[in-house]
């Protein structure tokens, strides 16, 4: 049975979860609309830990949410769990925000993530129904034309906090918007495990996440 703490800290949301195999056993999650993670963040770890009726030193490996991002969630969130793995001797997995925030989509074949990066920018990338990137990590300037490509072969769902300002410009029927969704821990269960069993650790010494800025 794995067992493993996952932390996600990007955003405005500050969650936290712990599972066993593929199943939840408990979660914690809060936005209140700024960024708290730097006073909950350790707090929701003793929590969830209490719930799982588990202790810390029995968690077989720590996911993070490796960005893009924000810098100072981002950072939180890291340093949290690169502390947790040297002091407790645990490997860290780190996953994609954006994989994350796509994992809430199970019914269409093509979901592009959003992350608003201010202005008229996001950091996005296109995910199959399997969650597997078909296009790379970028910040991209949106325009009415941006996905074309995509939405000219059907249905596409954009989701995240970065969809509203694209939702204002773009009209193409086949775009669906999923607003007010925000990256959660019980979405990184599933490629926590998949990267546990694949041994696909990071360097905790080494490992920053991936701002783009």
């Amino acid at each position: 049975m794995t067992k493993i703490l996952c932390i996600e800290t990007s955003g405005l949301n500050c969650s936290v979860a712990i599972s066993k195999d593929s199943t939840l056993l408990a979660e914690r999650t809060e936005n209140k609309g700024k960024f708290t993670h730097a006073e909950s963040l350790h707090v929701f770890i003793n929590e969830v830990v209490s719930l799982a009726g588990i202790s810390l030193s029995e968690i077989d490996a720590i996911a993070v949410s490796g960005g893009p991002g924000s810098y100072t969630g981002l950072r939180i969130g890291v340093s949290t769990a690169k502390g947790l793995c040297f002091a407790l001797n645990k490997p860290l997995i780190a996953i994609s925000t954006l994989q994350i925030l796509a994992s809430q989509i199970t019914d269409n074949e093509i979901i592009i993530p959003m992350i608003d990066a201010r202005r008229m920018e996001v950091y996005s990338a296109v995910f199959d129904r399997n969650f597997n990137e078909i296009e790379k990590t970028e910040a991209k300037i949106l325009d009415k034309n941006s996905y074309a490509e995509w939405l000219s072969k059907g249905k596409v769902i954009f989701l995240g906090d970065g969809v509203d300002k694209f939702s204002e410009i773009c009209d193409n029927p086949n775009a669906v918007f999923v607003k007010n969704a925000y990256p959660q821990a019980r979405d990184m269960i599933i490629h926590a495990l998949e990267k546990f069993k694949n041994k696909a650790f990071e360097d905790i010494a080494y490992f920053e996440p991936n701002y783009l800025k």
